[in-house]
């Protein structure tokens, strides 16, 4: 199992939970703020199987392409040992 974390700023939030939503993905967003000017961002986190770990990226790299040298996500795959829903 992998946990995936991805930033993205405000106005691309909605676009990509619909996209993940979309892919069957489950997601929950946490509104949060950072970067240089304080500016909102949402975090992301999925947690997803191992092997649906390249489709989420895919998922991403599809809504949100680049805009003229511009990064529109940060994304973080980190392994999880245990979880458990109670």
């Amino acid at each position: 199992m992998k946990m995936i974390i991805v930033i993205v700023k405000d106005h691309d939030a909605d676009l990509l939970t619909q996209a993940f939503t979309a892919a069957s993905f489950r997601v929950t967003r946490v509104a949060s703020t950072g970067g240089f000017l304080r500016s909102g961002v949402v975090t992301m986190l999925l947690g997803v199987d191992e092997e649906q770990v390249d489709a989420v990226i895919q998922t991403v790299r599809n809504s949100l392409p680049p805009k003229a040298d511009q990064k529109r996500a940060t994304i973080f795959v980190v392994p999880v040992q245990h979880y458990e829903q109670v």
